[in-house]
């Protein structure tokens, strides 16, 4: 796919820790978000689809609609609720997928986990699926919000060994595998380029 090429040429794209992605059964892909970027880059380097959430309006623009389709994305209604998409998140699990969440839920200017959100812990929970670490670094500068051209500055993309899900669903347990996730991200960031 066109993917490969955009990444490892224009961008220079590197990853490590692809021997850490397991190749089957359901997955809760734990990622910063830094650009548009994030999702199809994430669901090239880990050699598995990943299914990601995105907003219904863009499955009706033609060119976005097959290639976020061919990445696995699903549509998530504008203004549904945080259940009705843990809903369809958990659905995908239960069929096997590997599932992306973006910790922050939303694009984060500096490209770290600022203020994390527990849906991908829930997830996890209810699922019993583990839970995988991603850091990609510099897709925020790669493309900036606002910004409609890329600059093509190297990306890097450091996957971590799997988590385990939470004790259980309850809220102090579902919080402490939150910050874990991003104190592990946030470290692999840290850690900067790979080449």
């Amino acid at each position: 796919m066109f993917v490969f090429p955009v990444f490892r040429i224009f961008f220079r794209g590197h990853t490590s820790g692809n021997e850490n992605v397991p190749l089957k059964g359901s997955l809760v892909v734990v990622a910063n978000h830094g650009s548009h970027l994030d999702p199809p880059f994430l669901g090239h380097v880990l050699g598995r689809p990943v299914a990601f959430m995105a907003k219904a309006e863009l499955f009706k623009i033609p060119i976005i609609s097959s290639i976020i389709r061919a990445c696995g994305a699903y549509p998530v209604s504008r203004g549904a609720s945080d259940r009705e998409a843990i809903r369809i998140a958990t659905a995908r699990l239960d069929e096997g997928w590997a599932t992306g969440v973006f910790l922050d839920g939303t694009r984060q200017d500096n490209g770290r986990i600022n203020n994390p959100m527990a849906g991908a812990a829930l997830l996890s929970a209810r699922t019993g699926s583990l839970i995988l670490p991603v850091a990609i670094i510099n897709s925020h500068k790669a493309l900036r919000r606002g910004f409609f051209l890329p600059r093509f500055v190297p990306i890097y993309i450091r996957i971590g060994k799997p988590i385990l899900p939470p004790a259980s669903r309850k809220k102090n347990d579902l919080l402490a595998t939150t910050e874990q996730l991003k104190f592990v991200i946030n470290s692999m960031i840290d850690q900067g380029s790979l080449a």
